[in-house]
């Protein structure tokens, strides 16, 4: 059965970075796009990050410079370094995985879409 687990997740004051890691299991294949989405209080899911399985990379432009996105096919993970972190990146982060393509600096996705359950992060002093 196809399982995506995030961890890593946690408070941490402004201008601090956490790491995320979301091991993916069963049939999630290494083939698959993987990325990063985030859900604020009262407003809609955003995607943060992706990296395909090609290496290409997307990223929303709030994070840019801040955040990394990498992943590890052998051990079928994929990370989320998070740096210099605002009051405004405080959500609950989702991993994502399935087919999908950056294309003219958009990511599109198709097909079956793999969710993981979720880790909140708060940025807070």
């Amino acid at each position: 059965q196809a399982q995506l687990v995030e961890s890593g997740g946690g408070l941490v004051q402004p201008g601090g970075s956490l790491r995320l890691s979301c091991v993916a299991s069963g049939s999630i294949s290494s083939a698959y796009a993987m990325a990063w989405y985030r859900q604020a209080p009262g407003k809609e899911r955003e995607l943060v990050a992706v990296i395909t399985s090609g290496g290409s990379l997307n990223y929303v432009d709030s994070v840019k410079g801040r955040f990394t996105i990498s992943r590890d096919n052998a051990k079928n993970t994929v990370y989320l370094q998070m740096n210099d972190l605002k009051p405004e990146d405080t959500a609950v982060y989702y991993c994502n995985a399935g087919q999908g393509a950056v294309q003219g600096g958009t990511y599109r996705q198709w097909g079956i879409q793999y969710w993981g359950k979720g880790t909140l992060v708060t940025v807070s002093s």
